[in-house]
């Protein structure tokens, strides 16, 4: 007999061992299950990980990155799912599963997917609705050499390639705009400068909550950052130091001033160099301004992966584009040492 229900932290052993089963090789470690599946959200009233079982044994798994997505008046609960496995054995686990996921939300996201995931998906009641592209600016190509990294034959090309890459990076030039690093206890500050819909563009809602929980990662060091004019902030940008990577997770500056993403960029990019051992900077971008500004502050685009939206009863999804960066995600917080530079 089948049963979807919350897990608990009794349940990690078997999650664990279903996701090594499945190839996802998850860092396993008390404090870091604890926080994505387990620790209280007061942006999110329920349960975070889920499990069914067939007559108590673990047969799949899938937890949820939550989130809110709002446009043109609109708002709409909606839920990532990371770490989503089923026995291959266990017919149809999978996608019922996913089905019962789709319910704690109004919705869902979907970035990439094996092709397998990408099958079921129309099936689920997604559609496409636009793209995400990651960009990577190199700092440092001799730390493509770090501790292990394979000394394939590639990677002499790719030395030369982030070399050229940096000598032609531009160095940014000065701006109005100061920077300081913000503590979880000051999250009110940047409040104001959370991103909000702009024209047909549907953003991610940010909330000092949601950020508390971020900056809490016990995986990979996060850091937020406030970008102040005349003593008032402007913007944000949220940097997570993984490894030899520092991924520009999260950022919104107010107004469509292209100059002023220029300059947010930069300074995430200045940031990230005080960090010796970083060989890389990382960004996602779904939207036109932000890519283009990408482009103009060094940044070479890598991967292309296809964004689809499942939106639960009569509502209609947002029209435009759609903004999604990694905090919406768990890219933000993969495992440090197990990813891939991008250079």
């Amino acid at each position: 007999m089948r049963e979807f229900r919350p897990s608990s932290p009794a349940d990690a052993a078997a999650i664990a061992a279903l996701l090594r089963e499945s190839g996802l090789n998850p860092v396993v470690r008390p404090e870091v299950e604890q926080w994505k599946y387990w620790q209280p959200r007061a942006d999110w009233q329920g349960d975070r990980s889920y499990v069914l079982t067939d007559h108590g044994n673990v047969i799949a798994h899938g937890a949820i990155v939550p989130g809110v997505l709002t446009w043109s008046g609109e708002r709409a609960r909606i839920i990532f799912v990371v770490d989503w496995a089923a026995r291959p054995e266990a017919l149809g686990a999978g996608v019922t599963l996913m089905k019962r996921l789709a319910g704690l939300g109004d919705g869902m996201l979907a970035v990439g997917g094996k092709p397998q995931t990408r099958q079921i998906l129309p099936h689920l009641g997604f559609k496409p609705t636009g793209e995400v592209r990651g960009y990577v600016r190199p700092l440092r190509p001799l730390r493509l050499f770090g501790a292990g990294t394979h000394l394939g034959w590639r990677l002499l090309p790719r030395f030369a390639r982030s070399t050229l890459w940096v000598v032609r990076a531009p160095t940014g030039g000065g701006d109005d705009l100061k920077v300081r690093r913000i503590a979880p206890n000051e999250l009110s500050v940047v409040r104001p400068a959370f991103p909000t819909p702009t024209g047909a563009t549907a953003v991610f809602e940010r909330s000092e909550a949601s950020m508390r929980h971020t900056l809490e990662c016990p995986l990979v060091q996060m850091e937020l950052h406030a970008l102040e004019r005349s003593s008032r902030v402007q913007g944000y940008f949220l940097l997570a130091v993984a490894g030899r990577q520092a991924r520009l997770a999260d950022c919104w500056i107010t107004g469509q001033d292209s100059f002023d993403w220029r300059s947010l960029i930069q300074h995430a990019v200045r940031r990230a160099k005080e960090h010796p051992e970083i060989a890389e900077v990382t960004a996602w971008s779904s939207d036109a301004l932000f890519s283009e500004s990408l482009l103009q502050c060094g940044f070479h685009p890598r991967n292309t992966q296809p964004l689809s939206l499942m939106i639960r009863g009569s509502r209609t999804a947002p029209p435009g584009t759609l903004r999604v960066q990694m905090i919406d995600t768990d890219l933000a917080y993969l495992d440090p040492y197990a990813a891939s530079l991008w250079a």
